[in-house]
């Protein structure tokens, strides 16, 4: 088995270098694991995975979050 929550910050600081703003939300391309991607919803840092839209919203708590993640995984900002 995996870590869950390691991987659930890998994932999160991908979604911080897919990010983009659209009309002041901060937005993200979702081809990751939908299990990441549930857990990541449960704890409120990102929209619905699982509505058909092709990108979900990071909330402000998640687009923080993400961006240090980004710096904590892969050193710098996206």
């Amino acid at each position: 088995m995996y870590d869950t929550a390691k991987l659930d910050e890998v994932v999160l600081a991908l979604l911080h270098l897919n990010s983009f703003t659209d009309h002041g939300t901060t937005r993200a391309w979702k081809g990751f694991d939908w299990d990441s991607l549930d857990r990541l919803h449960a704890r409120g840092l990102i929209s619905e995975p699982r509505s058909t839209a092709k990108s979900v919203v990071l909330s402000d708590d998640g687009a923080r979050v993400a961006s240090e993640l980004f710096a904590k995984h892969f050193g710098g900002t996206a």
